[in-house]
């Protein structure tokens, strides 16, 4: 999620920031340095956003491991009728599921890893991921998304580097709408189709936006 998050967000947001300066002024300095500083301060941002968003999860689910930890202490009794019935539900017997129950709470350790997966849906082992690996990931595939866009302004300029860099988005928009259709399972092309034509219309967009503003202020 945080790769393809992270390459999407790039791309797009690079391309439209990339051509909204191309609109207003087509100085390759110019819009060079700004795809650039897009480049880095998005990276940062995804970056930071993931490591946010997992490290709060793993604290919550933390917390809430820790509260059936002690309920598990202070009230064994309803904690094994809790486990009983969650096994009833997945339709076992009532005497089996009983005896399930109590097995497992003879073994505090287990007992509290079955009640974490089965009553709150938490994986003790994994508590939702990575933080540290989901924000070095969103970042680099943040920054290769976004470099695609900004690579034809370090050569040239003018509408030449507008157009190659479109071309060249066309080509990273797609790539990442075939990456999304592997996992969803939904035809290459209209992933792909999808995703550039989303990607296009931010650019266009923004284009014509940057127009009218480097007019206005021309």
């Amino acid at each position: 999620r945080a790769a393809v998050l992270g390459a999407s967000d790039g791309l797009t947001s690079n391309l439209s920031l990339v051509m909204g300066v191309a609109g207003a002024t087509l100085t390759g300095h110019a819009v060079l340095i700004s795809g650039i500083a897009g480049l880095l301060a998005g990276a940062f941002s995804m970056s930071i956003g993931e490591w946010v968003s997992v490290q709060s999860a793993r604290e919550l689910n933390l917390h809430q491991i820790a509260i059936e930890s002690q309920e598990l202490k202070e009230a064994p009794a309803e904690e094994q009728e809790e486990l009983a019935l969650i096994y009833q539900s997945k339709g076992i017997d009532e005497k089996t599921a009983k005896e399930l129950a109590a097995n497992l709470m003879q073994q505090s350790n287990t007992a509290l890893d079955t009640l974490a997966r089965e009553e709150l849906g938490i994986d003790p082992q994994e508590l939702g991921g990575s933080a540290w690996g989901a924000a070095i990931t969103s970042f680099f595939l943040f920054a290769i998304g976004a470099i695609i866009p900004v690579f034809p302004f370090i050569f040239t300029n003018g509408f030449t580097a507008v157009f190659i860099s479109l071309i060249l988005s066309v080509f990273g928009l797609f790539g990442i709408g075939a990456g999304v259709s592997l996992t969803s399972g939904s035809p290459l092309w209209k992933s792909g189709g999808r995703q550039v034509i989303l990607g296009l219309l931010a650019a266009g967009i923004t284009f014509g936006l940057g127009k009218l503003i480097g007019s206005a202020i021309g």
